[in-house]
C-alpha cells in the first residue's frame, strides 16, 4: 500500500512523491544521511554511533537489495522476450523449412522443362525453301521453337521422286527414336505413312495436316487412332478472293488455273476459284458470266518432277499463248509467279496469283495480284502446348480465316496479301469483296449450283454441308478441266 492511499506521509512531508526512495542508488553519501534520518528515533533514544553505524550499514544493504531485485526481474524479462522471438524466429524458419519443399518441387520442373524443351517432328513433301506449301510449314515450325523453347527435327523432301526408298513411316520412326514426342506429317499425299505410324507408335502424337482420319462424320474416320489428329485450313475462302482479284484485273476474260494433282482437296480448291471469278466478274464489273473462260491444267503432283509431271513452266506458258492474262496458282511451287513475272518485265500484260506461302509475291511483285497462303503457326503453336501439358487429344480441325484479325500472324490461319499488280481500283472492290465473305452476305456455296456434268450440287438457296465442299467429286459447271484423272 502506498502512502497516498492513506493520505499520511505524503501529505505530511510537503508533496514527496513514491519515486523519491530510489534517490539514494545515484548518491551514497545521500544514502547515509537518509539512513540515519530514518532511523533517528532509535539514535537519540539509544544515544550510541554504533548504532548509527549499523544502521547506516542496514540501509546501504536494504538499498543494494531492491537495486539487485529489480536488475534480475528486469533481466528476466529481457531474456524471456528474446527467448521468445529465438522461439517465433526458429518455428517460422522450421516453417519456411517445411514449406521449402513444395516450392522447390514446381521450380524444379521448370527446370527440367526448361532442360528438356519439347521436341518435335516436321515431315515435308517438298524442299523447306519452295517459296510455297513446305516453307509455309517449316516457318510455323520455326514459329514454335521460338514461341515455346521446343526443339524441331526435319525431314523435307519426303516424296516417290526425291527419296523413293525412304518413306513417312521411316522418317517418324528416326524422329521418335530421336525423342520426338510430336510428329507433323504435312501433305495430303503422306496418307498412307502416317497411318501406319501412327498405329507404330500408339503414344506418340502426330497431326496429319490436310487429311481427314480425325473426322467422326467424315469418310475416312480412324477410331482406333486416338494419337492421329488432323489441322487444315479453310483455304477455299483464299480462293474465292483470288479468283476475284484475277476476274477484277484481267482484260482478256481468260483465267488459267495451274492445278497440282487431282482430288477432292484440289477440286474444291479450284471450284473455289471459280466461284470467286464468276461472282466478281458478274456482280462487280457487270459482265456476262458465260463471258468469262475459267480453264484448269493438272500437272500430276504437288510439284514439278522432271519425267513424271507436266512442266508447270510449260503449262504457264501454255495459258498465256493461248489468251490467259491471268494465271493462279494450285501447286506447290511458285512456278507461275515466276514465268508471269519474266514476260512482265518483256512488257505483256500477263499477272499471276501464286499460292501457299505469305512472301510468295517476292518473286516478281509488278506481275503478282495477290496470294492466299496458309498461316499454320498458331495452330501448330497449340498442338504442341497441348502435348507439353498433357491435354492433347486427336480432332479434325477445319479452320478458317480470323475475320477479325485477317491477315495478322498471331491469329488468322487464312490470310491474303495483295500484290502490287492489283490496281487501287480492284483491290478497293476485293476489300469489299472480303469483307462480305467474312460477315457471311456473300456465301459462293449456295444453290443453284451444278457439277460439270450437269447434274445438280446444290438446289436453289440449299448451302452446301462441310461434307459435300471437302468430299467435292467433281469440277463445277462452267469449267474447262479435268474433274478426275484418266
Amino acid at each position: 500500500m502506498d502512502g497516498t492511499e492513506n493520505g499520511g506521509p505524503a501529505t505530511g512531508d510537503g508533496g514527496m512523491d513514491e519515486t523519491q526512495p530510489m534517490e539514494p542508488v545515484s548518491d551514497g553519501s545521500g544514502g547515509a544521511a537518509a539512513g540515519g534520518a530514518a532511523g533517528g528515533g532509535a539514535a537519540s533514544g539509544g544515544g550510541g554511533s554504533s548504532l548509527n553505524w549499523l544502521w547506516w550499514v542496514i540501509g546501504i544493504l536494504v538499498v543494494a537489495g531492491v537495486v539487485y531485485w529489480i536488475s534480475q526481474s528486469g533481466s528476466t524479462t529481457s531474456t524471456t522476450g528474446t527467448t521468445q522471438a529465438q522461439a517465433s524466429t526458429t518455428t517460422q524458419a522450421q516453417s519456411s523449412t517445411t514449406a521449402a519443399p513444395s516450392t522447390t518441387a514446381p521450380v524444379e520442373s521448370t527446370t527440367t522443362a526448361a532442360a528438356e524443351p519439347l521436341k518435335f517432328g516436321m515431315i515435308l513433301v517438298g524442299p523447306r525453301d519452295d517459296h510455297g506449301w513446305s516453307q509455309a510449314h517449316f516457318e510455323a515450325g520455326e514459329y514454335v521453337e521460338s514461341e515455346l523453347g521446343a526443339e524441331m527435327i526435319v525431314a523435307d523432301k519426303i516424296n516417290v521422286a526425291d527419296s523413293p526408298d525412304y518413306g513417312v513411316a521411316q522418317a517418324v520412326d528416326d524422329m521418335v527414336a530421336d525423342g520426338a514426342q510430336l510428329v507433323f506429317a504435312t501433305s495430303d499425299d503422306m496418307k498412307d505413312g502416317i497411318l501406319e505410324a501412327a498405329a507404330a507408335h500408339p503414344d506418340v502424337p502426330m497431326i496429319w495436316s490436310s487429311g481427314d482420319s480425325a473426322w467422326a462424320d467424315g469418310n475416312a474416320y480412324q477410331a482406333n487412332l486416338t494419337n492421329l489428329g488432323n489441322v487444315m485450313g479453310r483455304m477455299e475462302y483464299g480462293k474465292m478472293i483470288a479468283g476475284c482479284a484475277a476476274a477484277l484485273q484481267t482484260q482478256t476474260g481468260s483465267i488459267g488455273y495451274l492445278g497440282p494433282l487431282i482430288n477432292d482437296e484440289t477440286r474444291r480448291l479450284a471450284s473455289s476459284a471459280f466461284l470467286g471469278a464468276n461472282y466478281c466478274y458478274n456482280s462487280v464489273r457487270t459482265e456476262t458470266p458465260a463471258d468469262l473462260k475459267f480453264a484448269v491444267n493438272w500437272i500430276g503432283f504437288w510439284f514439278n518432277i522432271p519425267g513424271v509431271t507436266l512442266d508447270p513452266d510449260t503449262v504457264t506458258n501454255d495459258f498465256y499463248d493461248g489468251g490467259a492474262d491471268v494465271v493462279i496458282s494450285g501447286i506447290d511451287t511458285p512456278n507461275a509467279i515466276t514465268i508471269a513475272g519474266s514476260r512482265f518485265a518483256a512488257d505483256e500484260q500477263v499477272w499471276a496469283i501464286p499460292y501457299d506461302y505469305r512472301g510468295a509475291c517476292d518473286q516478281a511483285p509488278a506481275a503478282c495480284l495477290g496470294v492466299p497462303y496458309f498461316n499454320w503457326g498458331p495452330s501448330y503453336k497449340d498442338i504442341a502446348s497441348s502435348v507439353a501439358d498433357g491435354s492433347f487429344t486427336a480432332q479434325f480441325q477445319w479452320i478458317g480465316p480470323d475475320w477479325a484479325y485477317f491477315n495478322d500472324p498471331a491469329y488468322s490461319m487464312i490470310g491474303f496479301e495483295m500484290g502490287q499488280g492489283l490496281s487501287a481500283e480492284s483491290q478497293g472492290a476485293l476489300s469489299q469483296f472480303i469483307a462480305g465473305l467474312g460477315d457471311g452476305s456473300i456465301n459462293l456455296f449456295t444453290g443453284p449450283l451444278n457439277y460439270q456434268d450437269g447434274s445438280a450440287f446444290l438446289g436453289d438457296g440449299e448451302v452446301a454441308t462441310d461434307q459435300q465442299i471437302w468430299y467435292l467429286p467433281q469440277l463445277l459447271e462452267g469449267m474447262e478441266g479435268a474433274s478426275s484423272a484418266p
